[in-house]
């Protein structure tokens, strides 16, 4: 950057620098021997999860398939039996309907929720006495309290009794946490991380990470599944390992912290991002795109958010509308190269999805990224004249600031024939269930990055507004985020449940989006400021063996 540019007055941010260095660009790879002779075991492992599934399907054995179901989704190789889950779930659904009456009412109530069955909440009367307040033989009973309560999670706009449920269980689980002799200490780590996450809301890849031990310690356990858990993960895990390579070589070329010394440096996290939103095999070129355009997206926001001046920002935004090589001398040398890189994705996505006929797809991609970047030329004018929308004013454009649209629709990039124009035109057409994500998205974002964001020229964030509008306090305007950040996972879940126009691949992308906010931004800015607990993630999935 010229002496010129520097005297410029910049909202630079000094964001922290990366924390990982060059570790990823390479990884220990196995042996294509002992490769191929774990994969034999887990084909043959797989069978026998399989004859598993088929001697559960006797009426006396429906609450069994309903378990086995839960634990292989939450041991995370769901993805080996996405056609035995289905035609599980579906003979429970056609055998009972919304009378089930096999016992194990939250789990029933959860799984067919999660698989798009929009079963009525009625059931959970049968938690209540006469009276209408729950039963107390299910308050001492950890493992019902712990259902109910992930069930509770799965519900809709105006269900009023599972609302209940959930403070009733939330009470007496904190209770229970703080009590530790009063339960089974297998439970113990098991009730805190419902507390602070329920299932709902985990990325499933992270859950895998805690319940294969907490699953190994039941005595009931299956070990082929067990067995098959630990060595999927492990073979899952070499192919994120080696996508990472890839990325960080990609990466380094672009020297980040010369060139872009103002942005965040965050590909490691990036990816982890993109990890969330698909970690299955079979996504794995559109997880490499995905991660890919965030990184670039992440140097974009700095430098509309963190550096460029607003003359610069028009010239960068009129750029991305032309999207043009030719653009490349009309734009400040600082800029070139991450104008560049946009191309260059467009290009990459466009040669790999010419092979299958889908180039025409990137037309999608390229409209969201010009309504994505024309979001933030709308803020930094705002910044520039020093003026503070009106909620609705700031609301219309930053739930496309966050990013959540845009990126959607990347993520749609190569996902395979389930994924038509029909489903590109329909995310881009904002529909309730992208609406309540980006929501979500874009004020659990203001709840922790707003107070840092305002001690830099920024433009004001959602908090910001309304305590202008309605000379709230900043701590009702929170209070008031977090009940829109239940609200929208409210949203998402009835959404999940009636588009049934929408391939479940589909609706689970938009669903894990969401998932990611609550492990980066629930607390504190964590894709930022890289602390302990997101280290931990990314060691845990990227780094640190399976034990065996």
């Amino acid at each position: 950057m010229s002496a010129e540019q520097e005297k410029i007055i910049r909202p630079i941010a000094n964001f922290p620098p990366c924390i990982w260095g060059d570790q990823f660009l390479v990884y220990d790879q196995m042996k294509q021997e002992e490769k191929n002779a774990t994969e034999q075991v887990v084909e043959e492992l797989k069978h026998e999860v399989r004859k598993t599934f088929a001697n559960l399907y006797v009426e006396a054995e429906h609450a069994n398939l309903l378990k086995l179901v839960d634990s292989i989704q939450r041991l995370g190789i769901g993805y080996y039996f996405e056609e035995e889950i289905d035609k599980a779930l579906q003979h429970v659904y056609d055998a009972y309907g919304d009378k089930w009456n096999g016992g194990c009412i939250s789990l029933w109530f959860r799984l067919m929720r999660q698989k798009g069955f929009f079963v009525s909440c009625d059931i959970m009367n049968n938690y209540k006495d006469n009276d209408g307040a729950f039963k107390e033989k299910f308050a001492n009973d950890v493992e019902e309290m712990l259902n109910l309560y992930e069930a509770t999670f799965l519900r809709v706009p105006g269900e009023v009794i599972l609302e209940d449920a959930l403070t009733f269980t939330r009470a007496r689980l904190d209770n229970m946490a703080k009590d530790p002799e009063c339960f089974n200490n297998m439970f113990s780590t098991e009730i805190q991380r419902a507390l602070k996450q329920p299932i709902r809301k985990r990325l499933p890849r992270l859950e895998a990470i805690h319940y294969i031990p907490f699953y190994q310690q039941q005595a009931s356990h299956n070990k082929s599944l067990l067995k098959l858990a630990k060595l999927g993960f492990e073979l899952l895990q070499l192919l994120h390992k080696k996508e990472l390579s890839q990325l960080s070589k990609w990466w380094k070329a672009f020297d980040v912290p010369k060139n872009y010394p103002y942005a965040r440096n965050r590909l490691v996290e990036c990816y982890f991002w993109a990890q969330g939103v698909y970690f299955e095999p079979e996504y794995s070129q559109s997880r490499i795109f995905l991660a890919k355009t965030l990184a670039v997206a992440t140097i974009l926001d700095d430098t509309y958010d963190a550096y460029g001046i607003y003359e610069e920002l028009m010239i960068l935004t009129e750029a991305i509308e032309r999207w043009s090589t030719e653009c490349l001398d009309m734009l400040p040398e600082y800029m070139k190269q991450v104008y560049q890189m946009v191309l260059d994705l467009d290009n990459d996505m466009e040669e790999f999805m010419s092979k299958n006929g889908k180039a025409h797809h990137l037309i999608y991609w390229k409209e969201a990224m010009k309504e994505y970047i024309g979001s933030y030329m709308a803020e930094a004018k705002w910044r520039k004249e020093g003026y503070t929308p009106t909620p609705e004013e700031h609301t219309s454009v930053a739930l496309i600031s966050c990013g959540y649209k845009f990126l959607l629709i990347t993520s749609l990039v190569g996902m395979g024939d389930i994924i038509t124009d029909e489903s590109f035109k329909w995310a881009l057409a904002f529909p309730p269930l992208v609406k309540a994500s980006c929501t979500l998205c874009r004020f659990q974002d203001d709840i922790v990055t707003h107070k840092e964001e305002q001690e830099r020229n920024h433009v004001a964030s959602s908090v910001e507004c309304y305590v202008k509008e309605f000379d709230f306090s900043e701590e009702h305007v929170i209070d008031l985020f977090i009940k829109k950040v239940e609200s929208a996972w409210a949203d998402m879940n009835l959404e999940s449940l009636v588009c049934k126009d929408v391939p479940m691949p589909l609706i689970m992308r938009v669903i894990n989006f969401a998932r990611v906010i609550e492990v980066l931004y629930k607390y504190q800015d964590n894709f930022t400021h890289v602390k302990e607990e997101l280290q931990y993630h990314v060691k845990s999935l990227l780094i640190d063996s399976m034990s065996k």
